[in-house]
């Protein structure tokens, strides 16, 4: 009883679905719309607009400065959209990109979201800009301040003209790309528009900042829909590809064939299967130097992984990650045979649903292994779930692993959130439980030994934010299919910042105030680390520059010592240090931007100073060119070294459908340099043509531009891959 009356008073649940916005879509005959962007068919005009935005920023509330009219129908097998962005100067407009799913911080955008099971909680996200660029991606919550997972890539298409009103934009989005419930005739949908020369985002539904536009609980409503269909639910894509490799002198030649398939068992639920899987055309790891004691992530960048991954986000921001998919196929960046692949993921009723089945080949030293992942997510209340989550390991022996992967691991995890707290503020609880088997050769290990708990509560809202996170790991866990840090601690984290918007100064957008603490003991209470992060500004403009600083106060326990570079190692100690760090970048939307930070301080038993510098230019639209650069002075008892990296980007793209992407990266730690470069072009939405060229050298001389390098290996690969959809 009581614990039901808390939960009303803190996570409040009042109905305001009368009070949204409503479009009314209306079915078509098929082959009526040509995407050309221009909404010249009558069809279009069979419906109702979503119109009137409403400013975002810059002046909440107030009325958006250009019109837009968005225009919703559909047919038995896809959904069409059509929209005009007026522009009172259209030569104002600007449209830099047109990479899929390249940032657009630098350009004019219109957004949009689908929430196909109208649960307010995952749905679908899209946007194009004036230069036909397509990006998309899942909702999935809170893993980041957008909270989609981007590297998602549906089937659809849309067509961008700039016409003198300001821009037009048609697009077709098939059901067969969507999970949706068939029983339903209302979706959510909402859409925001940018003006980026004057900073103005606007919203149709839900413009109050608490409200992002990838929060589907603050979407309108698209009624109407009937006699949808997904065909027959089938896709076979197969794949063709040729690659020629030379490691260490030896030169090889492979040739290979394999497909992905999949089926709508029903209309939210899909399964799929890969066959003798290839990655070809997954990009580089961007370079980083480590000079920390612990292992550093990275992100996952093939596409069976990334399908459908949102249902695998596991109490996001707690720095818990039970399953990580880099574990299946990869070691050390190294690619392991992958055998077949199967998938299953959606949704039933009020249940979200994950299941991953792979197995690998052996390759060297490294036995072919099986492994399982299955997750589940029950929604309750209004933006609220309990999840569960299991993950396997074997060798493909069925005999124990040596090198003590073989695992089980049982996990869940609870988030109670509201965006009603206090009437209109957001406030999120989470708690997670993780816990796995221990290895063979020590049985004796205690739940508490291999697993990891805590909770957080956080209070994300525009003016005020703040949170409070505790948490312990177990001295022996190690997710054999998850990524950990570091383990043996308790942590308490506590945060507060206060983000004004000052009105007296026309030029400055928001400034932040804050500062954050970190508590840290090794689980026998004795103290590991104690730091204070003070900001004491950071000043958004309105032009979008950004200049920041943080002071961090710092004191650690080395409880082991550890090599940092080449012969050097700290030993074990308390230090203590003192760190100022300051920022400064400049909009994106310009020909020209960059970013520079300077990081002065103590460091262990001695100090570092860090330069991090990035330059972009964009000449004209469709082509970038970045360069990064990051230096680290170290001193340290009367030893010194310092570390560099290098960054080139070239990217140019003669048409949304057409990339050319090349990737040149050196650090002096490994010594290594890589040269990345592909050419991919979209024959149709689904399938593609790759061309992808790798080359990676060492350095002889200890200076980069003494150009003394020797090949280490060089990998030529052509891929083709084809969707039929049935």
């Amino acid at each position: 009883m009581f614990l039901s009356i808390a939960l009303s008073i803190l996570f409040p649940q009042s109905n305001t679905d009368s009070e949204k916005r409503t479009i009314i879509t209306k079915q078509i005959s098929e082959n009526k719309i040509e995407i050309d962007g221009l909404l010249n068919e009558p069809e279009w005009k069979m419906v109702l607009p979503a119109k009137d935005f409403i400013q975002r920023d810059p002046i909440q509330g107030s009325p958006a400065t250009e019109k837009t009219e968005v225009y919703v129908i559909h047919d038995k097998e896809n959904l069409y959209i059509g929209a005009i962005l007026f522009d009172s100067n259209p030569d104002g407009i600007l449209a830099y990109q047109k990479r899929r799913d390249q940032s657009l911080r630098t350009d004019d955008r219109f957004m949009w979201i689908l929430d196909t099971f109208l649960d307010g909680r995952t749905g679908y996200f899209f946007e194009v800009n004036p230069a036909g660029l397509l990006g998309d991606g899942l909702i999935i919550g809170g893993d980041s301040y957008w909270g989609i997972n981007k590297d998602w890539n549906g089937i659809w298409d849309a067509r961008v003209v700039v016409i003198p009103e300001g821009w037009s934009v048609e697009v077709v989005i098939p059901f067969r790309t969507l999970n949706f419930d068939p029983n339903l005739d209302t979706w959510g949908i909402n859409f925001q528009r940018t003006v980026r020369r004057k900073n103005e985002d606007m919203k149709w539904e839900g413009f109050e900042r608490n409200k992002k536009i990838t929060q589907p609980i603050h979407a309108g409503y698209l009624k109407g829909l009937k006699n949808l269909t997904q065909g027959n639910g089938l896709e076979f894509k197969p794949y063709f590809s040729l690659k020629n490799q030379e490691m260490n002198m030896v030169k090889d030649n492979f040739n290979d064939i394999g497909f992905d398939v999949s089926i709508n068992i029903t209309s939210g639920l899909k399964a799929s299967l890969t066959y003798n899987t290839d990655f070809a055309e997954a990009e580089v790891d961007q370079r980083r130097v480590n000079l920390t004691r612990f292992p550093l992530r990275y992100a996952e960048k093939r596409g069976f992984f990334l399908e459908g991954a949102g249902v695998y986000s596991f109490s996001p921001r707690n720095d818990v990650t039970p399953f990580f998919s880099r574990r299946i196929g990869l070691s050390d960046g190294e690619q392991i045979p992958i055998n077949y692949g199967g998938r299953l993921s959606g949704q039933i009723g009020n249940y979200e649903i994950g299941v991953i089945q792979a197995q690998t080949n052996s390759k060297g030293d490294i036995a072919g292994e099986n492994f399982t992942v299955a997750r589940v997510k029950r929604a309750f209340l209004k933006q609220s779930y309990f999840g569960l989550v299991y993950t396997d390991r074997s060798s493909r022996t069925m005999e124990p692993d040596s090198n003590e992967l073989d695992q089980s691991l049982f996990g869940a995890d609870l988030e109670l959130k509201t965006s009603e707290f206090m009437g209109d503020k957001n406030l999120q609880f989470q708690t997670f439980f993780v816990h796995h088997t221990a290895p063979y050769s020590e049985p004796e290990l205690s739940i508490s030994d291999l697993s990891v708990r805590g909770f957080r509560i956080t209070y994300p809202n525009d003016i005020f934010r703040s949170h409070v996170s505790y948490r312990e790991f177990g001295n022996n866990y190690n997710p054999a299919v998850g990524f950990g840090r570091r383990n043996g601690f308790k942590r308490i984290q506590p945060s507060f910042s206060y983000h004004p918007r000052p009105e007296r100064y026309d030029f400055i957008r928001q400034v932040e105030f804050g500062i954050q603490y970190e508590f840290m003991t090794n689980l026998e209470n004795k103290m590991l680390k104690k730091q204070t992060t003070i900001t004491p500004f950071n000043i958004r403009f309105e032009s979008q520059d950004q200049l920041s600083a943080k002071i961090v106060s710092l004191i650690e326990y080395l409880d082991q010592p550890f090599t940092i570079y080449e012969d050097i190692t700290i030993p074990i100690e308390e230090y203590s240090s003192e760190e100022l760090q300051v920022k400064f970048e400049t909009s994106e939307k310009r020909m020209l931007s960059t970013e520079f930070e300077y990081q002065t301080g103590d460091f262990w038993n001695g100090q570092k100073q860090t330069i991090k510098t990035q330059i972009s230019v964009k000449p004209f639209s469709g082509f970038n060119i970045q360069t990064e650069y990051e230096k680290n002075t170290v001193k340290l008892s009367g030893k010194s070294f310092n570390t560099e990296l290098y960054n080139f980007e070239l990217g140019i793209y003669p048409t949304p459908r057409t990339a050319i992407f090349s990737n040149l990266q050196y650090d002096n730690v490994s010594d290594a340099l890589g040269l990345f470069a592909k050419l991919q072009h979209t024959i149709r939405p689904g399938s593609d043509f790759y061309l992808v060229y790798t080359h990676n050298w060492i350095s002889l001389s200890d200076q980069i531009f003494d150009f003394d390098l020797m090949t280490v290996s060089k990998v030529s690969s052509l891929k083709i891959n084809y969707s039929f959809r049935f």
